[in-house]
């Protein structure tokens, strides 16, 4: 173990303990309050650029295995906790925790006061941070941070969607009854298992393919995944997506709900820290049903910025009363904040795919 420094945008920092991986790595530091999960966390493609806070203060207990993976690799620029748990039990493990972050060559600290970090960033905000193994000097790592890109504006799905198209491959999917385009923004494994456990075949597209190759596989339904940073900073997507209203169903998750808004006419903001856990109570307003979700976003559809003539809240976030939902009154058009994939997470929101389903199964039938 080796000293190494966590130090913020805005002058604050912690000194602990690094694993051994050594160097600098800098990002936007955000707080998850999962209390499991953490093997799904390192790999969302949805923290792209930033380090992550486990609030929990012990991470580690149950290792890691090559089944709860959500994409081909690590995806964050930084691990902190309060505590690595040096002994891992759990007939799944494959890997303990810490040797799956060297072997990686993640840089991540523990050993410092998560609860007093949590706290800041949840009165000051997400910002900008760096931890580093070899260079202490505030200044010097004041400078570099000014050197990390903002979140604003940038566009992170670039660097993590597939380049090539592909189907989506699963041993237990049986019988296939619908062709599903899914734009793959930073898409989560777990998503296209469900949907490939629902009887539909995924075929899956880079953020860039045009609405002419995805129309080419004549699909009955358009997915737009979930993905990393601003979704004002990829209005490629956003444009693609227009194309499909009113011909067939689309449905997004995520950064895929805030792409749909955007291509709806409304718009998107930076929040303060974001959501970013397993244990967020959402408001299901057609029926009144109380959902606890997982969610991880740092950016939200202003809900006053959308048509009230053409567009129906139908979910609202009980911690903050922010969007969580959207239907379209006229097209087979939906989408939602949280993710119903449960990975880390409840179960309570994966009735959400099965609306999916019978969206395309009314849209073949007309």
């Amino acid at each position: 173990m080796n000293k190494a420094i966590l130090y913020l945008e805005d002058g604050v920092s912690f000194v602990g303990q690094s694993l051994s991986t050594h160097g600098e790595s800098a990002g936007e530091i955000v707080f998850n309050t999962a209390m499991t999960g953490y093997q799904e966390v390192l790999t969302d493609p949805s923290y792209a650029g930033q380090i992550v806070t486990m609030t929990y203060p012990l991470i580690g207990n149950y290792g890691v295995n090559e089944e709860d993976v959500e994409s081909t690799k690590i995806h964050v620029k930084g691990f902190v906790v309060k505590e690595f748990c040096r002994t891992h039990s759990n007939y799944r493990a494959t890997q303990g925790l810490i040797d799956c972050l060297n072997t990686n060559n993640i840089i991540a600290i523990e050993g410092i006061d998560t609860r007093a970090l949590t706290r800041h960033l949840r009165l000051q905000g997400a910002m900008k941070a760096i931890i580093s193994t070899e260079d202490f000097d505030p200044a010097s790592l004041s400078k570099k941070l000014e050197q990390v890109p903002s979140m604003e504006g940038s566009d992170w799905v670039s660097q993590v969607t597939t380049e090539e198209k592909y189907t989506w491959k699963d041993s237990e999917a049986k019988t296939v009854k619908y062709k599903i385009a899914a734009i793959d923004c930073g898409i989560k494994f777990n998503i296209l298992r469900i949907l490939a456990r629902l009887g539909c075949q995924v075929h899956v597209f880079p953020a860039k393919a045009s609405a002419e190759e995805i129309k080419a596989i004549n699909p009955d339904g358009l997915f737009i995944s979930n993905g990393p940073g601003d979704p004002a900073g990829v209005p490629y997507v956003a444009e693609t997506v227009k194309q499909f209203f009113g011909k067939i169903p689309v449905f997004g998750i995520c950064l895929g709900h805030q792409i749909l808004g955007l291509a709806l006419g409304g718009k998107t903001y930076k929040m303060k820290f974001g959501h970013h856990g397993a244990n967020h109570p959402t408001k299901d307003l057609i029926n009144g049903r109380i959902g606890i979700t997982s969610q991880n976003h740092g950016f939200c559809v202003d809900v006053e910025s959308l048509s009230k003539d053409d567009i129906e809240i139908v979910n609202m976030n009980l911690n903050d009363q922010t969007l969580e939902g959207i239907r379209h009154k006229k097209w087979p058009v939906f989408s939602f904040q949280h993710h119903p994939e449960a990975a880390p997470g409840p179960h309570d929101a994966q009735y959400l795919f099965n609306y999916f389903i019978e969206m395309m199964e009314k849209h073949k039938k007309k």
